[in-house]
């Protein structure tokens, strides 16, 4: 018999509560606890899979072929890492593929490091070009790059681009592509079955939803790249602890119903946010009149938990944080416990001093958006 898991056959809900799995044991536990090991018995020749704990670690190996299981379902040949953080993911990809010489197309309005991150790579002699995710303007500067790299939704602008069309640009001109799907998630979208060659996010996020775990990871297409990347793990020593593996393998398994909830609660609060006058800006790719919905619609299953808007000052926008009671004032997003944040306080993103990104949690729909609409009128006096 064929195992629906595997095949890509069953539903997304099923497919989370069982994904990475090992096979039933009679006595042992379904989701072995977490293994805490620096070395392993190695008699002989080291021929086994686990020989060094910064190598491979079996509580690794089950949530690296979850994650497999979430981002590529039914596809041959791909294979998952799993890393210390998001950056740590982020590295692997950008500093395996590229040399001094090559060219990297970043997003301009990405996540808050990227230009952190495009620093280091010009240290190394690295050309950097950077042009918005909206509109597809990464493909006015493709010519002659050797890794493209996509942030869609972008963070925090929400912005979309089409994916499947920038891949098929990057790769006519011989470029891999990765693309950053933390903000969507495996069950927002699949960036490996629109044909991307990596696809990277941090698991800190709403993959393990709780606020409780630093963790990233990669998942490719098996062959020289990930080797590379593998590679790059093994130098750098980027890993996760064990404890962090199985924390967020036993989170994955209610990924689809915190999506689902989160997805539906963030419609609803953009659109209670949309009729009110002080509001500018508002962005949610769920939201049918959204400059992003088409293009996401046809790419995105799910249009995930973080809603930005703009209000008209920073003493505003602050006051309004204040007056929240059921979102706390934290940076990150995807957590069940609502967060949102005066993004401009860090320095690093190009948004107004009044831009909030809300980032919507497992609460009733009804008591998040009274009390969102609550916190606006009272931070008006």
């Amino acid at each position: 018999m064929s195992d629906p898991i595997a095949a890509g056959g069953a539903g997304e809900g099923t497919r989370a509560v069982r994904a990475g799995l090992p096979e039933p044991v009679k006595y042992e536990p379904t989701l072995p606890g977490p293994v805490f090991a620096a070395h392993f018995h190695l008699p002989g020749e080291p021929t086994g899979p686990y020989t060094y704990g910064r190598d491979e670690n079996p509580t690794w190996t089950h949530l690296e072929r979850a994650v497999g299981e979430l981002e590529a379902p039914g596809l041959d040949g791909v294979e998952t890492l799993v890393f210390a953080s998001g950056m740590a993911a982020i590295s692997s990809v950008l500093f395996s593929q590229l040399r001094a010489g090559d060219t990297a197309v970043l997003p301009n309005d990405g996540y808050q490091a990227l230009p952190l991150v495009r620093t280091q790579l010009e240290a190394y002699g690295i050309e950097v070009r950077t042009a918005p995710t909206g509109g597809d303007a990464q493909l006015t500067v493709l010519d002659g790059a050797k890794l493209l790299w996509i942030e869609s939704p972008s963070n925090p602008g929400l912005d979309v681009c089409d994916i499947r069309r920038l891949v098929e640009a990057a790769h006519a001109r011989g470029a891999l592509v990765a693309v950053d799907n933390t903000l969507a998630t495996p069950l927002g979208q699949r960036p490996l079955e629109l044909g991307a060659d990596f696809s990277v996010a941090s698991g800190t996020k709403q993959l393990t939803g709780h606020g409780d775990v630093l963790l990233g990871y990669v998942t490719g297409r098996s062959g020289e790249p990930m080797t590379a990347v593998r590679r790059w793990r093994k130098i750098v020593g980027a890993i996760p602890g064990p404890m962090e593996a199985w924390l967020a393998h036993r989170s994955i398994a209610t990924l689809q119903m915190r999506v689902d909830r989160q997805s539906a609660t963030a419609l609803a609060v953009a659109q209670a946010l949309r009729a009110r006058p002080e509001v500018t800006g508002l962005r949610y790719p769920g939201l049918a009149d959204d400059p992003s919905h088409q293009v996401a619609s046809r790419q995105m299953r799910r249009f995930g938990c973080v809603v930005s808007f703009t209000l008209p000052t920073r003493a505003r926008a602050e006051r309004f944080l204040e007056e929240l009671r059921l979102v706390d004032d934290a940076t990150s997003f995807g957590g069940v416990r609502s967060t949102a944040e005066r993004r401009g306080r860090w320095g690093g993103d190009a948004v107004p001093e009044g831009f909030i990104r809300l980032s919507v949690g497992a609460e009733d729909p009804e008591d998040l958006v009274t009390d969102v609409l609550r916190a606006l009128e009272e931070s008006a006096q």
